[in-house]
């Protein structure tokens, strides 16, 4: 091959579509994402579980009827067992004994370890989402008693 027809060639050559491009900038992404370190400090400490895959979890090995899944991968993980739904971690409890130690021993733990209330609360300053303390029961009742009561719900009652 002469080197006149190497500029000939080569546009032909490496020509792609803009689908391809795009295909190759998510694999190389999800490449990088799957492999970058993690501060193990910064991880949740999670109960063993089945494997995952990257991005879907182990939302493939759920199927049509939930409730038998969930049934099969506890008989071989146990009751209490961390799955990946997507992208957010999750905790299945399979037994009465586990579900009862979770809701009323640890309810205070289990209920207040996301970050998203926090941000959409302006640090629990809100109601709805703060973790229970003296505050949240001050606010509730201030919130009842202003708010909720009849003489505002006539008040409001023209503009409803």
């Amino acid at each position: 091959m002469a080197a006149s027809q190497l500029p000939e060639l080569l546009p032909q050559q490496w020509q792609f579509s803009t689908s391809s491009l795009i295909l190759l900038a998510v694999s190389i992404v999800l490449i990088f994402w799957s492999r970058r370190r993690r501060n193990p400090s910064s991880r949740l400490k999670l109960p063993p579980g089945p494997t995952r895959l990257p991005i879907i979890g182990n939302l493939h090995q759920i199927g049509r009827l939930p409730h038998r899944s969930l049934g099969a991968l506890a008989g071989r993980h146990g009751p209490v067992m961390a799955l990946r739904l997507g992208t957010v971690p999750a905790v299945a409890l399979s037994s009465p004994e586990a579900a009862r130690e979770a809701l009323k021993v640890h309810d205070a733990e289990c209920c207040s370890r996301s970050v998203r209330p926090r941000m959409l609360s302006y640090g629990y300053k809100d109601v709805a989402f703060s973790p229970y303390s003296d505050y949240v029961r001050d606010m509730r009742k201030l919130l009842v008693v202003e708010l909720l009561s009849m003489r505002r719900a006539r008040t409001g009652r023209m503009l409803r």
